[in-house]
């Protein structure tokens, strides 16, 4: 349960950096294409974290990390094109990409644990 809560913080976190994010390659680099799908999927990761922790059953927890987890891959796609891309710098992709992979990384401990734990 403790993972839950800290990717749940890291998720909000992280979900704040992707609409701070998105205001600047909107107003700044007047990008609003593809940083809109980062928009979407970044902060999708952590609503469907946070659905997760009310999950009815193993099932349904396991259901709600895994469209986080695949939520996150989509954002590591589009941070990637928009980084190739020079819309946005090299470290502000460095930073945010190293924060969704920690994300990443507690999203599929919890998902084996919670697995390994049912079965």
């Amino acid at each position: 349960m403790a993972d839950n809560n800290i990717v749940a913080e890291k998720s909000i976190d992280f979900a704040i950096r992707i609409v701070n994010c998105y205001n600047y390659l909107r107003e700044k680099k007047k990008e609003d294409v593809i940083s809109k799908q980062m928009l979407r999927s970044g902060t999708s990761i952590g609503a469907n974290i946070h659905e997760g922790t009310q999950a009815q059953s193993p099932a349904d927890f396991i259901s709600k990390m895994s469209i986080a987890l695949k939520e996150a891959s989509e954002t590591s796609y589009w941070l990637t094109i928009l980084s190739r891309t020079d819309f946005l710098e090299n470290d502000a992709y460095d930073s945010l990409k190293s924060d969704l992979d920690e994300i990443i990384r507690i999203l599929i401990s919890s998902i084996k644990t919670t697995k390994k734990n049912w079965t």
